[in-house]
């Protein structure tokens, strides 16, 4: 122990026999608690999502503006990832938990302050900003806990806490839906969560734990910020998890604004497709713990392209089942493929560091160093296209009424990460290399097709 909470002075997940008597048990306990206090942090995150469906014509605001609102709060939870990720490191993982879950009070309180009609656009987008910071416990926490588990246990590990933070989504959908239903207002769904956020660091306090040895490392930012794989990885998560939070923050709208439905009707769909989105987060990454992250990836990708395309026909001939239909695949989809990315990343540095001679736990502690600092970066620039969708929807909308031109350009992206899949990770240099250096590049990607 040491003094500002509790410290675990040695912690080796990768030694059978720690994990089985120890290790498993004190990892379980803390992804437990990791999970709860993200999930809240997802649904402050997402809070004006559902709040922009209470706010009807007395509040004076457009379509164009709603989607700017929730364009801000994703933007600035993108952006906040970074420091949050470093802040396990400096703070501990559980300090830093309690910190995090705290700080959900600053920007729920003020939102229930403000939620009226009469309160200016300019009022709404700064406190839409301070619930961005929502966005950044998701980094934090799966810093925090790809500390905890041995890389075979990863894939499960990081889908697990994602996917129970990533069912905040729907969560807080279901609640306004019942709010909503039962003629409540905003300030009724606010009042909810206060307590809840107060329960969660007073849960992390009581039952979470630090690990003394990951220790603050500027030098393995450094390092993940200089590896290409970092922003490759960067590129693909904004293809799954880009997808997963803007789609989140756009679908009631999109509702309202391209088929007619009132808050009510929105609400009763929107909640589907994130809640099945994070339940299948866990599958994606146990299936590539399995088959390997990148092959999940690139087909996943292809089955994105082809919901995508079917969004396209159903905008284009106004076809509200069908439309909702392809856009629950297309969450199921994203949520799948935000397992499979993650659990590449932990596997993409374990592989490089064996292709430099690394082997057991140096190379576990190789790979655990630059995945943990690469998360951070990897997770905000994936939101960032949250910011992209709902920004793409909004244009779209204002140039031809109607969120088809948005649709093509998600497909053409979806595309491109296909394409980049498979040249950087499954693509095999022809057999019979001429020198050594084409022959070491064969063998790291054969490596990085299991990754």
């Amino acid at each position: 122990m040491a003094a500002g909470g509790r410290w675990i002075e040695h912690w080796d997940p990768e030694d059978e026999s720690f994990w089985q008597r120890t290790g498993a048990r004190i990892a379980n306990r803390n992804l437990f608690f990791s999970v709860l206090s993200e999930h809240i942090g997802f649904s402050v995150w997402t809070l004006w999502s559902v709040l922009v469906l209470f706010m009807g014509p007395e509040y004076g605001l457009t379509p164009a503006d709603k989607f700017l609102l929730t364009s801000v709060v994703t933007l600035v939870g993108a952006v906040v990832r970074v420091p949050y990720t470093f802040a396990v490191a400096i703070f501990g993982g559980r300090n830093w938990t309690i910190i995090s879950a705290s700080l959900l009070l600053v920007p729920t309180v003020a939102a229930f302050a403000v939620m009226e009609p009469g309160t200016s656009f300019s009022t709404f987008l700064l406190v839409g900003l301070l619930a961005g910071i929502g966005g950044g416990n998701f980094a934090s926490s799966m810093t925090n806990i790809n500390a905890f588990f041995p890389l075979r246990k990863k894939g499960w590990a990081l889908g697990m806490n994602a996917g129970g933070g990533n069912i905040g989504v729907p969560v807080i959908q279901l609640a306004a839906l019942a709010i909503i239903g039962a003629s409540g207002g905003p300030r009724v769904l606010l009042g909810i969560y206060i307590p809840l956020i107060v329960v969660a660091a007073v849960l992390s306090a009581l039952f979470m734990d630090n690990i003394a040895s990951v220790k603050n490392d500027t030098g393995a930012a450094k390092d993940a910020a200089r590896d290409r794989h970092t922003w490759i990885m960067s590129f693909l998560y904004v293809g799954t998890f880009g997808s997963f939070i803007g789609y989140s923050f756009a679908f009631g709208q999109v509702l309202q604004s391209g088929f007619g439905r009132t808050p009510l009707q929105a609400a009763y769909l929107t909640f589907i497709g994130p809640l099945l989105g994070s339940l299948i987060r866990p599958v994606g990454g146990k299936l590539a713990d399995k088959y390997g992250g990148a092959r999940i990836t690139l087909w996943n990708y292809v089955a994105m392209g082809a919901a995508t395309a079917v969004l396209i026909v159903a905008s284009m001939r106004d076809s509200l089942g069908l439309f909702v239909t392809a856009f629950v695949v297309l969450f199921v989809l994203s949520g799948l493929g935000n397992g499979s990315t993650f659990k590449m990343i932990p596997g993409i540095f374990q592989a490089k560091a064996e292709a430099q001679g690394l082997s057991g736990e140096a190379a576990a502690s190789y790979g655990r160093r630059l995945s943990g600092a690469s998360m951070g970066l990897i997770g905000a620039v994936g939101a960032l296209g949250g910011v992209g969708i709902n920004l793409a929807f909004r244009q779209s909308f204002l140039s031809y009424g109607s969120g088809t031109g948005a649709f093509v350009a998600f497909l053409a992206f979806y595309a491109a990460c296909f394409a980049l899949t498979w040249s950087v990770y499954l693509r095999r240099t022809a057999a019979g290399a001429p020198d050594a250096a084409a022959r070491t590049e064969e063998n790291a990607q054969l490596s990085y097709s299991n990754v």
